[in-house]
C-alpha cells in the first residue's frame, strides 16, 4: 500500500494565542458567571480564567464563581486556537461590564 503526497498541497492552520487583563467593576456572582460560560461555549478556542493562582476554564458556571474573583481585582482571560481573538476580546467584555 502506497502513499501520495502532492507537494503543492498545504495544510495551513492559523491558531493564535491571546491575553489580557481586566480589572473587575463587580464581583463574579451567578449572572456575569454565566453570561462568561454562554460566551466562552460559543467559541473553538481553548479558553482559561486565571485569578489569585487559580486557572478554571470559564465555560462553567461554577468554575468561574469558584475563582473568588471580587471587584477591584484583575481577572486574565487567555485563549489559544483560531478564534483566540475574538474570544478574548468577548470575554474581557463581559468581565469589563459585570453588574
Amino acid at each position: 500500500m502506497s502513499t501520495s503526497s502532492d507537494p503543492n498541497t498545504t495544510s495551513i492552520t492559523t491558531a493564535s494565542r491571546r491575553e489580557t487583563a481586566v480589572t473587575l467593576p463587580a464581583n463574579l456572582h451567578a449572572r456575569p458567571a454565566g453570561r462568561l460560560a454562554r460566551a466562552a461555549a460559543a467559541f473553538t478556542s481553548a479558553i482559561q480564567l486565571e485569578y489569585a493562582d487559580r486557572t478554571v476554564n470559564p465555560t462553567g458556571v461554577l468554575a468561574v464563581m469558584g475563582l473568588g474573583a471580587t471587584v477591584g481585582s484583575t481577572v486574565t482571560v487567555r485563549a489559544e486556537g483560531h478564534d483566540a481573538e475574538q474570544a478574548v476580546a468577548a470575554l474581557a467584555q463581559i468581565l469589563a461590564t459585570a453588574e
